[in-house]
């Protein structure tokens, strides 16, 4: 059966919740993983394992998490700032997350806030309708 979009956020809030060890109440779709539930890059990984596991799918390197790889490719930033082609690699790479506040100032160092719960929930919702 089919998951809706309400039992797997339910389901990805669960996975962060043990993954980083939080209260129910803290973990909200506008949530940034890093900024406002406290996620370092070690737990990304966890993060990944547990939604494979929860989920059934596999998440291959890099396709939920991007950002090293865009960040580290003088084509795609320039001053600290994501240039036109990196945007459009950012947007190719994460269509599952809103990144219409992020391209008015697209600094790297704000790069952190495109992860959030919701952006983690469209990402599963989208590779669960794929599979």
């Amino acid at each position: 059966m089919a998951m809706n979009r309400d039992e797997i956020y339910g389901e990805v809030k669960e996975v962060l919740i043990d993954a980083l060890g939080l209260d129910d109440e803290e973990v909200t779709e506008s949530a940034t993983l890093m900024g406002d539930l406290g996620a370092e890059s070690i737990d990304f990984l966890d993060i990944v394992f547990r939604l494979e596991k929860s989920f059934g799918i596999k998440i291959p390197r890099e396709e939920l998490f991007p950002a090293e790889s865009l960040m580290n490719n003088p084509e795609y930033v320039s001053n600290g700032k994501l240039t036109d082609k990196g945007m459009t690699e950012l947007k190719a790479k994460m269509p599952h997350t809103d990144i219409s506040t992020f391209q008015e100032d697209p600094d790297v160092n704000k790069m952190a806030d495109l992860f959030t719960v919701a952006a983690v929930v469209n990402f599963v919702e989208g590779k669960l309708k794929a599979a």
